[in-house]
Protein backbone atom coordinates (compact mmCIF):
# COMPACT_ATOMS: atom_id res chain seq x y z
CA UNK A 1 0.00 0.00 0.00
CA UNK A 2 1.31 3.51 -0.53
CA UNK A 3 2.40 4.99 1.85
CA UNK A 4 0.75 8.31 2.24
CA UNK A 5 -2.73 6.42 1.63
CA UNK A 6 -1.31 4.67 5.18
CA UNK A 7 -1.00 7.92 6.93
CA UNK A 8 -4.42 9.25 5.57
CA UNK A 9 -6.29 5.71 7.06
CA UNK A 10 -4.44 6.62 11.01
CA UNK A 11 -5.31 9.95 10.25
CA UNK A 12 -9.26 9.15 9.79
CA UNK A 13 -8.27 5.79 12.70
CA UNK A 14 -7.41 8.94 15.38
CA UNK A 15 -10.18 11.13 14.24
CA UNK A 16 -12.63 8.20 15.25
CA UNK A 17 -10.80 7.22 18.02
CA UNK A 18 -10.62 11.29 19.26
CA UNK A 19 -14.68 11.21 18.56
CA UNK A 20 -15.63 8.29 20.81
CA UNK A 21 -13.10 9.69 23.53
CA UNK A 22 -15.33 12.28 24.22
CA UNK A 23 -17.95 10.37 24.81
CA UNK A 24 -15.56 8.05 27.66
CA UNK A 25 -17.34 7.76 30.61
CA UNK A 26 -20.66 8.48 29.62
CA UNK A 27 -23.37 7.16 27.14
CA UNK A 28 -23.83 8.63 24.32
CA UNK A 29 -27.26 11.39 24.72
CA UNK A 30 -28.15 13.28 21.82
CA UNK A 31 -29.61 16.24 24.08
CA UNK A 32 -26.82 16.59 25.68
CA UNK A 33 -24.74 16.70 22.29
CA UNK A 34 -27.51 18.99 20.77
CA UNK A 35 -26.57 21.38 23.81
CA UNK A 36 -22.71 21.57 23.90
CA UNK A 37 -21.52 24.00 21.13
CA UNK A 38 -17.81 22.76 22.11
CA UNK A 39 -18.77 18.95 21.63
CA UNK A 40 -20.37 19.67 18.48
CA UNK A 41 -18.02 21.96 16.94
CA UNK A 42 -15.01 19.32 18.09
CA UNK A 43 -17.07 16.38 16.51
CA UNK A 44 -17.59 18.06 13.23
CA UNK A 45 -13.91 18.65 13.06
CA UNK A 46 -12.94 15.65 13.08
CA UNK A 47 -15.83 14.65 10.62
CA UNK A 48 -13.09 16.56 7.88
CA UNK A 49 -10.74 15.11 8.76
CA UNK A 50 -12.10 12.23 8.29
CA UNK A 51 -13.33 13.33 5.37
CA UNK A 52 -10.55 15.10 3.59
CA UNK A 53 -8.66 12.34 4.26
CA UNK A 54 -11.04 9.42 2.70
CA UNK A 55 -10.62 12.05 -0.48
CA UNK A 56 -6.78 12.25 -0.98
CA UNK A 57 -7.27 8.26 -0.69
CA UNK A 58 -9.67 8.46 -3.75
CA UNK A 59 -7.61 10.65 -5.63
CA UNK A 60 -4.62 8.99 -5.11
CA UNK A 61 -6.44 5.47 -5.58
CA UNK A 62 -9.61 5.58 -6.55
CA UNK A 63 -9.72 1.79 -6.00
CA UNK A 64 -10.02 2.77 -2.50
CA UNK A 65 -14.01 3.62 -3.26
CA UNK A 66 -14.47 -0.32 -2.90
CA UNK A 67 -12.68 -0.62 0.28
CA UNK A 68 -14.50 2.59 2.14
CA UNK A 69 -18.40 1.96 2.58
CA UNK A 70 -19.94 5.54 1.25
CA UNK A 71 -16.55 7.13 0.52
CA UNK A 72 -18.48 9.38 -1.69
CA UNK A 73 -21.10 10.89 0.75
CA UNK A 74 -18.53 11.17 3.61
CA UNK A 75 -16.63 13.21 1.31
CA UNK A 76 -19.87 15.31 0.79
CA UNK A 77 -20.36 15.57 4.31
CA UNK A 78 -16.74 17.19 4.98
CA UNK A 79 -18.05 19.87 2.20
CA UNK A 80 -21.22 20.38 3.55
CA UNK A 81 -19.75 20.92 7.30
CA UNK A 82 -16.82 23.13 5.95
CA UNK A 83 -19.31 25.13 3.00
CA UNK A 84 -22.45 24.93 4.10
CA UNK A 85 -21.91 25.22 7.84
CA UNK A 86 -25.39 26.76 8.19
CA UNK A 87 -26.74 23.51 6.80
CA UNK A 88 -25.55 21.16 9.04
CA UNK A 89 -27.98 19.33 11.29
CA UNK A 90 -26.94 18.17 14.44
CA UNK A 91 -29.83 15.16 13.62
CA UNK A 92 -27.61 14.36 10.73
CA UNK A 93 -24.52 14.51 12.53
CA UNK A 94 -25.73 12.39 14.99
CA UNK A 95 -26.98 9.83 12.63
CA UNK A 96 -23.35 10.00 11.38
CA UNK A 97 -21.94 8.86 14.67
CA UNK A 98 -24.00 6.35 15.77
CA UNK A 99 -25.14 4.43 12.75
CA UNK A 100 -21.87 5.10 10.26
CA UNK A 101 -18.55 5.72 12.14
CA UNK A 102 -18.72 2.62 13.88
CA UNK A 103 -18.79 0.25 10.57
CA UNK A 104 -15.90 3.41 8.94
CA UNK A 105 -14.10 2.40 11.67
CA UNK A 106 -13.69 -1.13 11.03
CA UNK A 107 -12.83 -1.10 7.68
CA UNK A 108 -10.37 1.61 8.51
CA UNK A 109 -8.89 -0.77 11.16
CA UNK A 110 -9.05 -4.05 8.86
CA UNK A 111 -7.04 -1.57 5.97
CA UNK A 112 -4.32 -0.59 8.58
CA UNK A 113 -3.74 -3.85 10.15
CA UNK A 114 -3.80 -5.34 6.17
CA UNK A 115 -0.74 -3.05 5.67
CA UNK A 116 1.12 -2.76 8.74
Amino acid sequence: MDERILKWLYDIDFAINEIDSYFEGEEKDFSNYKKNTMLKRAIERDLEIIGEAVNRILNRDASFGHEISDAKSIIGLRNQVIHAYDNVSDENIWSILINHLPKLKKEVSKLISENK
